[in-house]
């Protein structure tokens, strides 16, 4: 445990943060600013691609790519981020954000264009196709594929069912053993289903939550208006000076801004990690610069706007009660602001239990693809079987250990992904 804190420390503090943000920058600049399209890609989200050819929906596909990425990481991500890097770190996150956008472009651009045909006539995809019939690095592309797979037990699956049995027994007092069970049932029954039966869910389950928490925020910055300014200023100063806060307890330098809101930003979007590219594959189209746009607007509900609603709310509750955080865990900032409203402590958990189970679906699919590429359809079957386990397993165990794992395993993630991005990026093409 000692071992894999003291390398993750390392490798997220500075080695990741500069390959993903030099990576950014890259497709940002090699792109001519794409992101300047996102109201293009919002537009072609709803409205389907008549003849393109795929199992999923344009909206499926980054409804599911939501469903990943959209989870606790917005909440008690966020939390964190302000807790340890003060206020400014929002703006560093936003940041991570916008830019990131590029590169989730580039990854589904290059998943769309090299993914695969099966017998049944479905499109599968994901970086281990481009990596290997691309760029004609097998060994990277089951290093990618190992990754992703182990990466849905940790990430996808444990952590995320052990948020919900969590939130239950402390809203609830429900016994997370019962919970682990009653989750576990219904959400193998839409595994079993496949894509389309993912897809179908995530298309109802994704918009759902999202408008229920922003809902709650919204109550929140309606009710107090007048800090609006207040926070959003803070947000900036902080960002470039040395910023004590919360009544002193809190403070933060510049560096530590930009360390927690850039890690915080990359870790929520997963932009470089490949996983948007997975679900584009799988999309409805026959024009991978449509789609890739599409998917790119992942990275900006994620982290442009959901980040963002959730630290300035955090940042009220900080101003207008700076003695407030006494008592609360650095995750934990989110909640002191959701009890200015009313009911608002069951708002946020039922939020985090819906986000909780959207990432259950998103990481399934991302799994379910590497295991196919590893050992064929016929293990598909043994996959599902072992991650509904897994959803029992992670409702009732300690996660420490399976927190640094996975950060652990998503820092190798990102690796041949970024390789076959810079080495297949003459490839995509701007829209």
């Amino acid at each position: 445990m000692e071992l894999l804190k003291s390398i993750n420390e390392y490798i997220w503090n500075f080695p990741m943060l500069i390959v993903l943000l030099g990576t950014h920058l890259f497709f940002t600049v090699r792109l001519r600013f794409v992101q300047k399209k996102v109201l293009k890609g919002i537009g072609y989200s709803i409205r389907p691609e008549q003849s393109g050819k795929g199992e999923l929906s344009s909206f499926g596909a980054l409804a599911t790519t939501l469903a990943a990425t959209l989870g606790t990481g917005n909440i008690i991500g966020v939390s964190t981020a302000v807790a340890l890097g003060g206020p400014g770190a929002l703006f560093w996150c936003w940041i991570t954000g916008i830019l990131g956008m590029a590169t989730t472009y580039a990854e589904s651009y290059l998943c769309i264009l090299f993914r695969k045909q099966t017998k049944e006539g479905s499109y599968i995809g994901g970086p281990m196709y481009f990596l290997q019939y691309g760029l004609g690095k097998r060994g990277l592309a089951i290093f990618y594929a190992v990754c992703t797979m182990v990466a849905s037990f940790g990430v996808g699956c444990t952590t995320q069912a052990n948020a919900i049995t969590s939130t239950t027994k402390s809203l609830w007092k429900f016994s997370p053993y019962i919970i682990g069970f009653v989750v576990a049932i219904p959400i193998g029954l839409v595994l079993i289903g496949g894509i389309k039966s993912i897809g179908n869910v995530c298309t109802k389950l994704v918009p759902a939550m999202g408008a229920f928490y922003i809902l709650g925020c919204m109550l929140i910055l309606i009710k107090n208006a007048s800090l609006i300014d207040d926070a959003v200023a803070q947000i900036f100063y902080a960002a470039f000076h040395p910023t004590a806060f919360a009544g002193g307890i809190l403070s933060a330098t510049i560096q530590m801004a930009c360390r927690y809101g850039i890690a915080r930003g990359l870790f929520t979007n997963e932009a470089g990690l490949g996983s948007a590219g997975i679900a584009a594959a799988s999309a409805k189209t026959n024009n991978p610069k449509r789609q890739a746009l599409i998917s790119m607007t992942a990275t900006f509900w994620d982290t442009v706007v959901m980040c963002a609603i959730t630290g300035i709310v955090i940042v009220i509750a900080l101003i207008k009660d700076p003695m407030a955080v006494r008592g609360y865990n650095i995750g934990d900032f989110t909640t002191l602001a959701f009890r200015e409203i009313p009911y608002g402590e069951y708002m946020l958990g039922i939020s985090l239990i819906a986000f909780a189970v959207a990432t259950l679906l998103g990481w399934f699919y991302f799994g379910e693809r590497a295991t196919d590429f590893l050992f064929g359809p016929k293990s598909i079957k043994l996959y599902q079987l072992a991650y509904i386990v897994a959803i029992y397993i992670g409702a009732t165990m300690s996660l420490e250990l399976v927190w640094e794992l996975t950060d652990f395993i998503n820092a190798f993630m990102a690796v041949p992904c970024i390789i076959g991005l810079f080495g297949l990026s003459h490839y995509v093409e701007k829209p």
